[in-house]
């Protein structure tokens, strides 16, 4: 973790300046000052959105002089799902995207990336606050395939399901409470799988706004399976019906 964040108010600055991609990044409440402002305005201009925290949470990060200041930094660089999906459809090609609903395990999240490249998923889509950080042992862990697929993060998205239903791209979203099991509905046309967080699921707007709602069978007595198995296991069977209607 230590080679994946700085901290203090100019470190961060020139880091932004000289285009790091930020993944998370923390502010003091009630941070006051010439430079801060300066940070503030430059994290406006760049549509970075900061998490203001208690100065406790900042000292967790390090102890040393952060003053105010801790921004994590990813080798990954973000887009923006409504630039992506165009670019696909130009492309002629059928959008297979992933969103990950407030995931927050980092080695989750880096094994969905690596199965979700393998399987040709040409987006995962991410919120901009809530979900694992982009780092060291996430890239680790995916074996590198967080740098062969595109990471989108939003800042709503409910209102991004929302967007991907009106460009023609059908939503699925992944609870234990579905009704359809992942075998009865059709992957093989424009969509997306949603996946959520390991203890609470998928939030309730999201599984509002979406299309349909799926599960696995579950016939053991134990009834959940960890997120990023359960990710694989719907990718892989989305994977099957492509396949099959390519032939």
């Amino acid at each position: 973790m230590k080679d994946d964040f700085i901290f203090g108010l100019r470190p961060v600055i020139e880091a932004i300046e000289a285009g790091k991609t930020i993944d998370k990044i923390f502010l003091q409440n009630a941070l006051q000052g010439e430079i801060y402002f300066e940070l503030k305005n430059l994290l406006s201009k760049h549509n970075i959105r900061p998490n203001y925290v208690p100065v406790e949470k900042l000292n967790r990060f390090t102890r040393k002089n952060h003053q105010g200041v801790v921004a994590f930094i990813s080798d990954v660089p973000f887009e923006s799902i409504e630039d992506v999906l165009p670019q696909l459809f130009e492309e002629g090609k059928t959008p297979f995207l992933l969103m990950l609903d407030r995931l927050t395990d980092v080695r989750n999240f880096g094994a969905i990336c690596r199965t979700a490249e393998c399987v040709g998923i040409h987006a995962i889509i991410l919120p901009e606050k809530g979900a694992a950080p982009i780092n060291s042992d996430a890239i680790k862990t995916s074996a590198g395939a967080i740098y062969n697929i595109r990471i989108c993060k939003e800042k709503n998205l409910a209102h991004t399901v929302d967007f991907l239903q009106q460009s023609g791209v059908q939503v699925f979203a992944a609870t234990e409470k579905a009704d359809k099991l992942i075998y009865d509905v059709d992957f093989s046309q424009p969509c997306t799988i949603v996946m959520g967080n390991e203890e609470t699921g998928i939030s309730k707007e999201v599984l509002h706004h979406s299309d349909e709602k799926i599960k696995l069978p579950i016939e053991g007595k134990t009834q959940s399976l960890n997120v990023s198995v359960a990710c694989g296991a719907i990718l892989y069977e989305a994977v099957r019906q492509k396949i099959n209607s390519a032939v």
